[in-house]
């Protein structure tokens, strides 16, 4: 359904991305692990296709490097940079990645990985428990690096160790200490083998976030990553790579939607009232059938008779807590804000991923924004992030470049 038609002439405003990754260097692991573990870190080798990707332990070698920086890339996806050279500037360096920024009037960034996976999870196949944990701990270290030539205008998001408990609490207070403004987990950790969130397991992490006042955010694709339902041979002949990835991509943003709704029935938020939870890259456009289907099916269900700790409607415990993320979505921003709470909505690009918006990114701004009251723009853009990341007021008046 096509956004309403809008005459509004574009604003300039600042904007905060929540969602953008950053393609690591080939020497991220190898320059920072200790030698002892030298020939077992992650690292690039070039395959037999002719692109370079990157192996972690016993896992498949993982999506190629050129795969996560294919903004402005001269051919359609799945089609992408061979080498790490040939990826844009901006996704690996941060003065670029600033200059970029500075284009498009964007004054902050969020930082996500792609090596580990989306929630770590790809570290799983070192099999190593201490190896696996320094290369968290190199990965966010890194992250700290990189952001530090505008710590004001980049927002690290920390990967943990997901799998050991207590060590994901240490990793919480170290990353929070070094400036890391949230936490990145995997809302589907039953997936790899743990238990489900309402468990009481996870409750030590949900502490120390809530401690620390540091969002935790279910990105797509943390769970199961593999894809191998979508790209199948047979469906890559009759769909095409085009139509198989528009299903998998699809299907990924619905996954979130299911984690929401298991975040929302876990119990969790009522246990922790001031822990905050993201959804990143998922949408927004689902998200009122979500609420309702939830609030309906908690009531026939007599849920708050059997937990009584759940004094509250999902729906409410949504507004309360829960925030979610909107990129290339136009009817969802200019139409439903009516019925999603717009406290709890923030802006992304998903820079530089295959489906990113890039080259036209204030074009989407203002095609489901251009009507919007000026409260509800500035909300959705800037001020909810700046709140719930701590985000400081730009020094200068924006500009596009």
């Amino acid at each position: 359904m096509a956004a309403p038609a809008t005459n509004v002439s574009p604003i300039v405003d600042w904007v905060i991305d929540v969602d953008t990754h950053i393609t690591e260097p080939p020497d991220l692991f190898s320059s920072r692990l200790p030698a002892k573990w030298k020939d077992l870190a992650p690292k690039i080798q070039m395959n037999d296709r002719g692109y370079e990707e990157w192996v972690v332990g016993n896992m498949s070698p993982i999506t190629p490097v050129g795969h996560t920086a294919t903004a402005g890339w001269k051919n359609p996806f799945p089609d992408a940079p061979s080498t790490f050279a040939e990826c844009p500037t901006a996704s690996h360096d941060a003065h670029a990645r600033l200059d970029y920024m500075d284009s498009l009037a964007i004054w902050a960034m969020a930082l996500y990985p792609n090596v580990g996976g989306f929630g770590s999870q790809v570290f799983l196949g070192l099999e190593d428990p201490a190896l696996m944990l320094a290369c968290v701990q190199a990965y966010n270290d890194f992250l700290t690096d990189w952001a530090s030539p505008a710590p004001e205008r980049f927002i690290p998001i920390a990967a943990l160790p997901f799998w050991d408990v207590e060590a994901s609490v240490k990793e919480i207070e170290r990353c929070a200490a070094k400036g890391h403004k949230g936490i990145l987990f995997t809302g589907e950790p039953q997936s790899h083998g743990m238990p489900v969130l309402a468990n009481p397991h996870w409750n030590p992490l949900w502490e120390a976030a809530q401690a620390h006042d540091m969002p935790v955010s279910f990105h797509i694709g943390a769970g199961n990553f593999t894809g191998e339902a979508y790209w199948t041979e047979e469906r890559i002949e009759h769909y095409g790579p085009g139509g198989v990835n528009g299903m998998f991509t699809t299907g990924l943003f619905l996954d979130n939607a299911k984690q929401i709704v298991d975040i929302l029935f876990s119990g969790v938020l009522a246990r922790y009232p001031k822990l905050k939870v993201i959804s990143v890259e998922s949408g927004v456009g689902f998200i009122p059938f979500l609420l309702e289907s939830c609030d309906y099916t908690f009531d026939y269900g007599r849920v708050r008779e059997q937990r009584p700790e759940m004094t509250l409607k999902p729906s409410e415990y949504f507004e309360r807590q829960v925030y979610a993320c909107y990129f290339f979505e136009e009817y969802a921003p200019a139409s439903l804000m009516n019925r999603i709470p717009v406290d709890n909505i923030l802006f992304e690009t998903d820079y530089p991923h295959p489906v990113c918006l890039y080259g036209n990114v204030r074009e989407k701004i203002d095609a489901g924004l251009g009507e919007a009251k000026p409260d509800t723009r500035r909300k959705l853009l800037f001020d909810n992030a700046a709140r719930i990341y701590d985000v400081g007021a730009p020094n200068r008046a924006p500009s596009l470049g």
